[in-house]
């Protein structure tokens, strides 16, 4: 069996390559071979001839791709052409826009904090008033959460505790889309990763911090070892159901009386911390189920 390995040309620092050299072991012990390619390797090529020019570039396409970036035209495009594609592009698409993220699981009643979507502005335009966020604060109160919808470990998350704050931070992010979402005081500095493949719950780890009220690891935060309730595991497969996931790292955060609420859903979901916690080893998990669901699909 053939398969791509795709990641990004422009993002190849030891924190990215790491995971995709996971991968492509996971891939050779289990008799794939696999071949690592860059989205700048595998452009699309579109209108006349635009096919045949793709296939002269590779003579033989793959079996299937395991899609380990976040080029969700590149993805559509693989998928035009008949080749099963891992996280779908539409499920790359919906969980690289939070936004996207949580208007999708919104419809299956699925519990998140209340959140509120920034009115969309033209980046030459920018916000002419500010008067949105009236709303914003009477719904929401003080301290509230600002997220950039497109964003990774935590980066873009910030805490405003009062009017200034929130002002400041709004016109920093400028016209690059966010939301706003109430804060869970009862999940302050503290959360779970549960990484899901297929329809299993294969690892999950405690986070926390005593410095930041985000509990990434990247910033700071802690982590242990943590067995997920039966409440915890039904969302999590819940929602990669809903997004359409194969693989997915779902971030859960602790109600008022420990009940789970939908922090965040990861397509990519980096998987290094939660080996280094649990000794789960993901890249096989994702690749066997792929081997799995492949077998199955020809019987």
């Amino acid at each position: 069996m053939k398969a791509w390995l795709i990641a990004n040309h422009f993002l190849m620092s030891k924190k990215f390559s790491e995971l995709t050299d996971w991968l492509f072991q996971a891939a050779k012990a289990a008799n794939i071979e696999m071949v690592l390619m860059s989205n700048a390797d595998c452009l699309a090529f579109l209108g006349r001839g635009g096919v045949d020019a793709f296939k002269q570039y590779h003579e033989t396409l793959p079996d299937f791709v395991l899609f380990w970036d976040k080029d969700v035209r590149l993805a559509t495009y693989l998928e035009t052409l008949g080749i099963p594609v891992y996280n779908s592009s539409k499920s790359i698409a919906l969980c690289d826009d939070k936004s996207m993220t949580h208007l999708t699981l919104e419809q299956y009643g699925i519990p998140m904090p209340k959140t509120i979507i920034a009115p969309m502005t033209y980046e030459n335009i920018g916000y002419t008033d500010y008067d949105f966020l009236t709303m914003v604060e009477k719904e929401l109160h003080y301290p509230l959460v600002i997220k950039e919808c497109f964003g990774s470990f935590g980066a873009q998350v910030y805490l405003a505790k009062d009017e200034n704050e929130l002002l400041e931070k709004v016109k920093q992010i400028g016209t690059k889309p966010m939301l706003f979402q109430e804060f869970i005081k009862s999940s302050e500095g503290r959360d779970i990763r549960l990484q899901v493949v297929g329809d299993q719950v294969v690892a999950s780890m405690y986070r926390y911090s005593e410095i930041d009220f985000r509990a990434n690891i990247s910033n700071g935060g802690k982590m242990k070892a943590y067995q997920p309730t039966d409440e915890q595991i039904a969302l999590a497969l819940e929602c990669t159901k809903r997004l359409g996931l194969t693989f997915a790292g779902v971030d859960l955060l602790f109600g008022e009386h420990e009940e789970p609420i939908v922090c965040e859903v990861n397509s990519n979901a980096h998987f290094k911390n939660i080996y280094d916690c649990t000794g789960v080893d993901t890249a096989k998990q994702i690749i066997n189920y792929i081997l799995l669901e492949k077998r199955n699909h020809r019987c």
